[in-house]
């Protein structure tokens, strides 16, 4: 996930963050986990510092902590030792250097940390290379205001961490052995070197590791060999087949829901019973931790509790080393390897995508490993799909999430991110939810007892929706001979007894995509009962493309001799599909998009990019993307581009009220040739989502019916109290009004409302209807509307507890009565939709044993929507408007 996105939100306009990485500061003998960005204002930069509680998905994970300007006085070099360059996953340590202080980094393995070190050497280069050039760094002086921690600029005291003064000797430590989400089980000792380097003499930040032949063509793709190396890695990938051969090796895949129990018994019934030791091993876990502290805040002691029950369960005949280990919330995954086959893993990535409520929450979603095994790229997920046995489609709909919005960033820019499927194998494993329908219970048990598990399978959900072709396209899955692995009475291999008496189902399934893959069992493991779930595994024994060095050679040199015969002078063109293009009827959170065909007409090879326009610090404007935004086509060859419109809660309120409109010149420039310019137009539908509490009162029609004039008009009037006005504005906005009354009326006792997200087809429904008119009535399950009520509050340009208020609040939070006297001061429009809010939320909690709500779970999810700041919110303001918005649920 890209975390930049969350620190761009805490920046004013005139600064970007182009990039940031999790790592961990190195405090004596324990670490601390922090957030780092790359931030540029006026050619000048800055790495910020942010302590965070979870992945940092909006600015309300992350909380600035210190600034460190790259300035003269600003240094950093790599300190891993040479033994720990050649451990595959081993982390990569740093030492930064300001001013006479010091600070020790561990940023986690991986091309993003590598990219992270190449864009802070290039600008701490660019410092060097100008050294008359005076350094201000007066736009870093506005981020002290309300941090106690931030530094003054130039002036940095990294004291706090492990720091000792430049010339003195650190004192020799051992790394920490403890395994964390992005720690790689490397078990080397480290010791920081004493020798200070002088700034002239210390080379490039990203070693270089031996360029092996299963590297070579990765290698190719960095951005520093430029045009003529990406040629290069083109054509031999065409060559593939030439120089590379198929070897067989063993992976095991499991996967084991544990309903947020700990460990309990050994884990080698299930992990070893393999008879001869796997070559790879990824285990996946879901429901790791079900208590709040894990959903909310990501973080749970359950983690290394089951990594440990994992490494002493794999099969006792062979050494594994931790090449991976990632986790989001409960869903885990864990991937070992053969230490005889370490040194030929390479490009290793881990990613993860939350498609809980409003898809930000952990809670539902997957987590994926990527990397390369010889000369294969193999990409394991693990993903928890929605619950409950009516929600097929709903799960059908995660799975499409996981795949678009799961993507690997690559460590050639000019590259796209890669997805799922652009991978040599892909296997699937985790909780994917489906059930047995249109069977009662009794006839499942039955066919159970009989083990006529083929008759039982074709009332599989999973296979319905497979054989239908609305998930796990090209995917296949092996016949299953096992019983349903739920649900059981924990501790035993009873089916659920519970009042429920849940209908058994094989919710845990392990599927594969990809050629030369043989699967060798498909099984459950009845021996453990720590969870309701029983784990399954699958051996599988893949083909996996090696090198012949010789032949890779002799290839590589045959390339690279036809390169060198053409003529450099040759200036590259293309032909454009189009030059124009119009988007109609542009709704709010509809991604539309557009595709631009790009063919290499001319006589070279040719680098493509969008670049920005005078004075303008991005490319595009925000509503717009360009995907790819750069890349390579070889001679002959074509590119697709999808141009993508898609309007958020960002850039909603200028869209309704007609201050923006859907228009904008994209820039294509050809590196060695001309620019290209293609015009980008469109219609935006006005929407109740990203306008005003004010405006939606005085609006007694639905917002589509308005003109844009009167829209801009009562935009002009927001905020003014008193303003004289034709007719009395509603008390309430009607879109408010309808999807509570909708909830009030239908969902009071829905299990799990406001924590299960609905369907995106359902939110447009939904949507459209608020801002017709049409029909009269919500469509769209119970879910579907609370999703969409927390959305419309998200939209809102001015929360329904106004910025100007935001303070006062924090202040009065422990104070029932002061917090009562704040809400009565509010704008009417604003108090009316708090009380009526906090009304509705009441009623909801007084049917608790069926919802399963209680007032911790809704403060949580409603103060961050009603009380936002404009700049941020750190973990301890965020307690404070839930200790806040708590008087107003009892």
């Amino acid at each position: 996930m890209d975390q930049s996105v969350a620190i761009q939100e805490t920046l004013e306009e005139e600064e970007s963050c182009s990039i940031a990485v999790q790592c961990d500061v190195i405090d004596n003998n324990s670490t601390e986990s922090r957030l780092l960005g790359l931030v540029e204002s006026a050619n000048e930069n800055a790495i910020f510092i942010y302590t965070h509680r979870r992945m940092a998905i909006t600015a309300d994970d992350v909380s600035l902590e210190d600034i460190l300007p790259i300035s003269l006085d600003f240094s950093v070099v790599e300190v891993s030792s040479p033994e720990q360059l050649f451990v595959v996953g081993t982390d990569t340590r740093v030492r930064v250097t300001y001013k006479h202080k010091e600070m020790e980094l561990k940023l986690p393995f991986g091309s993003h940390s590598r990219l992270f070190l190449s864009e802070v050497n290039k600008a701490w280069s660019d410092v060097c290379r100008s050294p008359m050039q005076e350094l201000k760094f007066d736009w870093i002086s506005k981020y002290q205001k309300g941090q106690k921690d931030v530094p003054t600029p130039l002036d940095t005291d990294l004291t706090k961490y492990n720091l000792h003064q430049e010339g003195e000797k650190p004192s020799d430590k051992k790394g920490t052995l403890e395994k964390d989400k992005t720690n790689n089980g490397g078990s080397e000792k480290f010791r920081a070197s004493s020798t200070q380097e002088s700034r002239e003499d210390r080379n490039d930040l990203v070693r270089s590791s031996s360029h092996t032949a299963e590297n070579k063509a990765q290698i190719l793709a960095m951005p520093q060999f430029g045009l003529r190396d990406n040629l290069i890695k083109c054509e031999l990938l065409k060559s593939e087949d030439v120089y590379t051969f198929l070897e067989n090796f063993s992976f095991f895949l499991g996967t084991y829901n544990v309903n947020g129990q700990t460990p309990k018994e050994s884990l080698r019934p299930w992990l070893s019973c393999t008879l001869h030791p796997p070559d790879i091993y990824c285990v996946g876990f879901q429901e790791l931790d079900l208590s709040k502290e894990a959903f909310f805040f990501n973080d749970t002691p359950k983690e290394p509790e089951w990594t440990k029950a994992v490494s002493e369960g794999l099969h006792p005949d062979a050494k594994y080393a931790l090449v991976k280990l990632v986790r989001l919330v409960g869903i885990m995954l864990i991937f070992y390897v053969k230490k005889e086959h370490a040194e030929f893993i390479s490009d290793v990535e881990a990613e993860t995508v939350g498609t809980g409520i409003m898809g930000r929450m952990g809670n539902k979603g997957a987590v994926a490993i990527r990397f390369r095994f010889h000369n294969s790229d193999i990409c394991v997920v693990n993903s928890h799909l929605a619950a409950h046995v009516e929600e097929y489609e709903r799960r059908n709909q995660d799975f499409k999430d996981i795949c678009s919005r799961l993507q690997f960033r690559q460590l050639d820019l000019t590259q796209p991110p890669l997805t799922i499927m652009k991978h040599d194998v892909v296997l699937w494993i985790g909780d994917l939810n489906y059930r047995i329908s249109d069977l009662d219970v009794e006839d499942v048990k039955e066919l159970i007892s009989k083990k006529d598990f083929e008759t039982l399978h074709s009332y599989d959900q999973l296979k319905k929706q497979i054989d239908e072709e609305a998930v796990f396209v090209g995917f296949e899955e092996g016949d299953i001979h096992f019983q349903p692995t739920y649900k059981y009475d924990t501790g035993s291999d009873t089916w659920d007894s519970s009042e429920k008496c849940r209908v058994p189902a094989w919710c845990d399934r392990v599927l594969w995509k990809g050629k030369n893959v043989k699967q060798q069992h498909y099984q459950s493991h009845m021996a453990l009962k720590t969870s309701d779930h029983k784990p399954v595994s699958s051996l599988f024994v893949v083909g996996i493309k090696r090198i012949n060095d010789e032949v890779y050679k002799k290839t590589f040199e045959e390339i690279v001799r036809n390169i060198d015969k053409m003529e450099n002078e040759c200036i590259p063109s293309v032909t454009l599909s189009m030059r124009e293009f119009d988007f109609k009827d542009i709704k709010f959170m509809e991604h539309q998009a557009q595709t631009l065909k790009l063919f290499n007409d001319g006589q070279v090879p040719c680098q493509f990019e969008f670049i920005q326009k005078p004075n303008e610090l991005t490319y595009s404007k925000p509503w717009l993307t360009a995907n790819p935004p750069k890349g390579f086509i070889a001679k002959g060859g074509s590119a697709d581009i999808e141009l993508e419109v898609f309007v958020n809660r960002v850039t909603a309120p200028d869209l309704n009220y007609g201050k923006e409109q859907i228009e904008d010149i994209l820039v294509l420039h050809l590196e060695r040739g001309k620019d290209y310019f293609i015009s980008v137009t469109g219609n935006y539908l006005p929407s109740c989502y990203g306008t005003s509490i004010y405006t939606l009162c005085h609006l007694r029609e639905p917002i589509r019916d308005m003109p844009q004039d009167r829209l801009r008009e009562l935009a002009a009037m927001s905020g003014t109290e008193n303003t004289a006005t034709t007719e009395k504005p509603l008390d309430i906005p009607k879109e408010l009004w309808m999807m509570v009354d909708h909830l009030f009326r239908n969902a009071v006792k829905q299990e799990d409302i406001f924590q299960q997200p609905g369907l995106r087809s359902e939110f447009a429904e939904i949507r459209d209807c608020l801002d017709t008119g049409i029909p009269d009535s919500l469509p769209g399950s119970n879910h579907s509307v609370a999703e969409a009520l927390l959305l419309f509050l998200d939209a809102l340009p001015e929360p329904v507890v106004p910025f100007s208020f935001y303070q006062l609040c924090l202040e009065c939070c422990s104070n029932e009565s002061q917090c009562q006297k704040v809400i009565s001061t509010l704008p009417q429009c604003h108090r009316n939709v708090f009380n009526y809010l906090a009304a509705f939320l009441r009623e909801l909690l007084k049917s608790s044993e069926s919802n399963r709500l209680d007032v911790s779970v809704l403060a949580t999810i409603f103060a961050s929507l009603l009380l936002r700041s404009t700049t941020k919110q750190d973990l301890v303001e965020k307690r404070k408007t839930q200790e806040f918005f708590k008087h107003f649920l009892t």
